[in-house]
C-alpha cells in the first residue's frame, strides 16, 4: 500500500483500478498453458 501511496504522489497520478480480469487480458497465453495442463481455476467471491 505504501508503493502506491509512493506512485501516485510522485506522478500525480489518480488511482485507476485495472479491473478483475487485468491479468488474463495482459497475459491470454498463461490461462491456456494451465489449461493445458490440466489445472482449471474459478474465482469466486467469498462471503463476508
Amino acid at each position: 500500500m505504501l508503493i502506491a501511496y509512493w506512485h501516485i504522489f510522485t506522478t500525480g497520478e489518480t488511482y485507476r483500478d485495472l479491473g478483475g480480469d487485468y491479468f488474463q487480458r495482459r497475459d491470454p497465453e498463461r490461462a491456456t498453458k494451465l489449461e493445458a495442463l490440466g489445472h482449471h481455476v474459478t474465482l469466486a467471491p467469498t462471503a463476508a
